[in-house]
């Protein structure tokens, strides 16, 4: 997609009569209420053609950042939709020998994925949302080597700057910021434990980028990690991680984590497990029973959240600052368990999972593919319930973009 200055976005308004109109978009926001939240649409145009997104208001034609893929492009519909309401887009090509009146300048995009000696940092122009540590990342001095591992995010900020993870925390060498490995498992006739590294019987590791992606409206990576035992390896995983321009709020910031697993040579069965395994988020060690505050979709707190189902969960900390977690509807065995460490464990700090494994197996057979959806909210001071439900509806069925002409 070409960068061009600002300036020649504004300019374009004035030149609209020598531009031609490639689709029109309605966007509906449906049932419910949608902030700042990213839409996108298939639309097939030529990778030479410059192109401009406007919003229709009247006779108004308002230029609207956007960012383009192969055959689709991407955009945010910033500030509140209210239930019911629609907006309208317009794409537009721009004859290239109309714009000599007007000056090209490029920039970089708003949305960088920018590596740095071992690892990948996902950002909003100068501000740090996730780190993805691809190198190997060593335990502290004095501790087992075999705590050693790769493919995980840390540290993950938040939009006031605290970072919200932990990595080898004392007791608890094997927790990574935020990672997705299986506890309990059976591959070809042995129990398996990808987590407990402790164990010696398996790890996760970084194998590949696949491709990495930056862009005025999102930034992000996708990751090839392979499951291994001592022995092979028993499972591919494919991280894709997308994080989201924050809008016209930025108290808010949101990004996507899809993990899709396959089988290398041989099936493998994920067993139930009380203590499950799958996405695992290890909170900073400033949070504890005493300052921060959890909350499910159902209700549920600190005291009673583990071992129950939620669509989402949110974790308010003394930092003013908290995460929000949402789970896809087309996850597997939603809504999933929950795992949340109780207040009187680990001095109070807090560790949670969403662990599909938890309360049934899960087969995964050779030839076919697994995904997993969350979506992430980091979030300045609180958020009410309400607002979180919100943010799982909008992720849960999202806006409708219809194409109501093309030309």
């Amino acid at each position: 997609m070409r960068k061009l200055s600002l300036l020649l976005t504004c300019c374009l308004a004035a030149h609209v009569l020598h531009a031609q109109t490639i689709a029109r978009f309605v966007v509906e926001s449906g049932k419910y209420s949608r902030t700042n939240i990213p839409v996108s649409c298939d639309v097939t145009f030529s990778e030479s053609d410059i192109l401009q997104l406007q919003e229709v208001k009247g006779t108004r034609h308002i230029p609207v950042a956007f960012q383009s893929g192969p055959h689709q492009i991407s955009w945010l519909l910033d500030g509140i939709n209210k239930p019911g309401s629609q907006r309208i887009f317009e794409l537009i090509k721009i004859d290239p020998q109309k714009l000599a009146v007007v000056q090209q300048v490029r920039i970089p995009p708003a949305m960088l994925a920018i590596d740095s000696s071992g690892s990948l940092i996902l950002q909003e122009h100068n501000h740090h949302l996730l780190q993805y540590n691809y190198a190997v990342v060593n335990p502290p001095a004095g501790v087992d080597t075999v705590y050693r591992r790769s493919g995980f995010i840390h540290p993950l900020w938040s939009p006031n700057g605290q970072v919200l993870t932990n990595i080898h925390p004392q007791g608890h060498w094997h927790h990574v910021g935020i990672w997705n490995p299986w506890t309990h498992t059976e591959f070809e006739g042995k129990e398996t434990d990808f987590w407990n590294l402790q164990k010696k019987e398996g790890t996760v590791r970084f194998i590949s980028f696949l491709s990495q992606t930056q862009g005025d409206i999102w930034c992000g990576f996708k990751a090839l990690q392979d499951h291994v035992t001592r022995e092979k390896t028993a499972l591919h995983e494919i991280w894709d991680i997308r994080a989201y321009s924050c809008g016209s709020d930025t108290t808010r910031r949101i990004w996507d984590f899809t993990s899709t697993l396959s089988c290398v040579s041989s099936p493998i069965e994920l067993l139930q497990y009380r203590y499950g395994g799958g996405f695992g988020f290890r909170a900073t060690a400033d949070w504890n029973a005493t300052n921060s505050k959890v909350l499910t979709s159902e209700g549920k707190t600190r005291i009673n959240a583990d071992s129950t189902r939620a669509r989402w969960i949110k974790i308010t900390g003394n930092t003013k600052a908290g995460i929000l977690v949402l789970c896809a509807p087309d996850n597997y065995d939603f809504p999933q368990p929950l795992r949340v460490w109780p207040e009187n464990t680990e001095r109070g700090e807090i560790m949670l999972n969403y662990s599909p494994t938890k309360m049934k197996p899960w087969n995964l057979e050779y030839g076919k593919e697994y995904r997993q959806r969350y979506r992430i909210m980091v979030y300045e001071n609180d958020i009410t319930a309400a607002e979180a439900e919100n943010a799982w509806q909008a992720f849960a069925h999202p806006p409708v973009v219809k194409v109501t002409a093309a030309f």
